[in-house]
């Protein structure tokens, strides 16, 4: 995400809540990005928490599961997100790993000539991060995406922005699917770091 919020809010017609808040140009799960939830654009973390107990029974950090498959939308830890609360998240780009194991490189997918574009997210409160976002993946065969990955965000028209955080679940769910549009697809020789940058949680 690369556009001030001014530019964010502007493109979504929402209001700018989060004037000033600080956030990074790449993020990564579990790291504050930008999302346009009930006409206002602010920022949550990336990745629902889930949290897992140790070999003891300890409780352990949380992880963030940021992405959401279309699949599951319907299971116990998306249900409610999915039908209460769905969100537009900005984007400029989305990157994905390829190459061999261990030598992974960061390959870029962007609209042509689209200052900005909307994936599908849903998002809710947690205690352990506040608001929380993820984002919605889907089988991107049929798509320029599937030369990449099997799997891809469930981009949004603007025309289909208002449908999406506001239709019937049934409305929404209609809309993810794989996007017929012209994607541009950027290889870069970055390496796909491990860590923050590490392949993002699908659940």
């Amino acid at each position: 995400m690369t556009k001030p919020v001014s530019e964010v809010a502007a493109w979504f017609d929402a209001v700018a809540a989060a004037e000033g808040a600080n956030f990074a140009e790449e993020v990564y799960p579990g790291y504050p990005g930008l999302v346009v939830a009930d006409g206002a654009v602010r920022p949550m973390t990336w990745g629902f928490p889930l949290v897992l107990k140790g070999a003891k029974g300890q409780l352990l950090k949380p992880k963030p599961v940021n992405n959401a498959r279309t699949d599951k939308l319907g299971t116990f830890f998306w249900r409610h997100a999915f039908e209460e609360r769905r969100c537009l998240i900005p984007l400029t780009a989305w990157a994905e790993a390829e190459g061999a194991k261990g030598r992974m490189t960061r390959t870029w997918l962007s609209q042509p000539d689209a200052p900005l574009l909307a994936a599908a997210g849903v998002w809710r409160q947690s205690e352990e991060w506040g608001a929380c976002y993820a984002m919605v993946m889907t089988d991107s065969e049929g798509s320029d995406a599937a030369a990449v990955h099997t799997r891809m965000p469930v981009l949004l028209a603007p025309g289909d922005h208002a449908m999406w955080t506001g239709g019937t679940p049934d409305e929404a769910l209609a809309l993810c699917r794989a996007w017929e549009g012209p994607l541009v697809t950027d290889r870069t020789p970055d390496p796909w770091v491990r860590g923050a940058a590490s392949q993002p949680g699908l659940l």
